[in-house]
């Protein structure tokens, strides 16, 4: 018996180290632009049901509830959680944050289109509009050579300043991507995200259209991660690891006094 209660306070030790984790990944990640923080989410294991609920314990009497031994817990899964971020003006044109719903579309060097709230943007070589790790935007916009200005709408439209010309030139036509299920987006790192069976397929449409947020241009989507929530979690986390722990010496006690003592 207390060889089985060892093996479930075990599961306790490593749901909790996972737990650990994935608030050590939002404590880190306080300074990433667009990030969103996780959530662990615990599930218990089978239980041993040694007797069922309504077995006959007599001839006119039964169990009123099931003799049932759980087995311990474990993380089911992670879920992202898409609160918005603060604002953080930058004043630079090509930093852009999204204000409600949606993500912004990137070409991957392997042809896969992934997803972000990360808008720090700027002009590559070419003059596309590109990730700071030179992913280009989708839909490509080209930013021609010797603008004054660039100007880029809540709805999404690029439009740029020319010299010699009274009138801005629109230069493209930026758009937002929305999911069904955004918790199901697998994370990758560098804060994307690509689509899965459980996200489904991505509907797109402009800022502002189909329920999407608009985009502010200069400024930044500040990661959403509470700290003071995060050190309480932290605690909390700390005391059940401890708890757990706990769980295991004083079963190894008793397996040691029924050694010594029998």
């Amino acid at each position: 018996m207390s060889s089985n209660a060892m093996h479930v306070a075990k599961t306790g030790l490593n749901a909790q180290q996972t737990r650990m984790q994935v608030i050590a990944n939002n404590l880190s990640n306080l300074n990433t632009v667009g990030f969103k923080s996780d959530r662990a989410n615990f599930e218990s294991l089978l239980y041993q049901v040694k007797r069922s609920g309504g077995d006959q314990t007599s001839e006119g009497t039964a169990l009123t509830s099931p003799l049932a031994l759980g087995t311990g817990v474990r993380v089911v899964n992670t879920q992202k959680l898409y609160s918005q971020g603060g604002m953080v003006n930058t004043d630079n044109s090509f930093d852009l944050a999204i204000d409600g719903q949606g993500f912004f579309q990137v070409l991957m060097p392997d042809g896969r289109v992934s997803y972000t709230r990360n808008g720090s943007f700027s002009r590559s070589v070419d003059g596309a509009l590109t990730t700071p790790s030179g992913y280009v935007v989708q839909p490509e916009i080209t930013i021609p050579e010797g603008v004054l200005a660039v100007n880029i709408s809540q709805d999404g439209i690029v439009s740029v300043q020319v010299a010699d010309q009274e009138a801005p030139q629109e230069v493209g036509q930026l758009t937002l991507a929305s999911f069904a299920n955004p918790r199901g987006l697998q994370p990758i790192g560098e804060s994307f995200l690509v689509q899965t069976a459980a996200s489904g397929q991505p509907t797109v449409a402009a800022p502002q259209a189909q329920g999407l947020g608009k985009l502010v241009q200069g400024s930044l989507e500040s990661s959403n991660v509470n700290v003071v929530q995060q050190l309480v979690e932290m605690i909390e986390t700390q005391r059940a690891y401890e708890v757990s722990s706990k769980a295991i010496s004083s079963s190894d006690e008793m397996m040691r006094f029924i050694s010594n003592n029998l």
